[in-house]
């Protein structure tokens, strides 16, 4: 695993939900990230928010490591979820929320 690999793989495993984004959940540079920002402060779950802008090297990186070619990407507990798409209709319906208490992630709202 590249450098880059490594650090995705340690930043997807050393915390609870991750959203890999373009910008940061305070400033959000692309809808699809934000809608997924509003998503997750709805649902009132902590995350990490990693800026794929940064680096051209992350934001290729990311995608090779989920096999999956967009950005945002939401990772609960080590685990690919989805894009914004995905994250939409889990929301939703409900999936969103019991996943992450499934996993036992806190969520403080509802």
């Amino acid at each position: 695993m590249s450098g880059i690999g490594e650090f995705i793989d340690s930043e997807v495993k050393g915390n609870d939900v991750v959203l890999f984004m373009k910008g940061t959940p305070g400033f959000p540079q692309c809808g699809f990230s934000g809608q997924v920002v509003q998503i997750l402060d709805y649902v009132g779950v902590d995350y990490k928010g990693v800026n794929v802008l940064t680096s051209d090297e992350l934001r290729q990186g990311i995608k090779e490591y989920s096999n999956w070619p967009t950005i945002p990407q939401l990772y609960v507990k080590g685990e690919f979820v989805g894009g914004c798409d995905i994250i939409r209709e889990m929301f939703q319906s409900g999936e969103l929320k019991s996943l992450l208490d499934e996993k036992g992630v806190t969520v403080k709202a509802a």
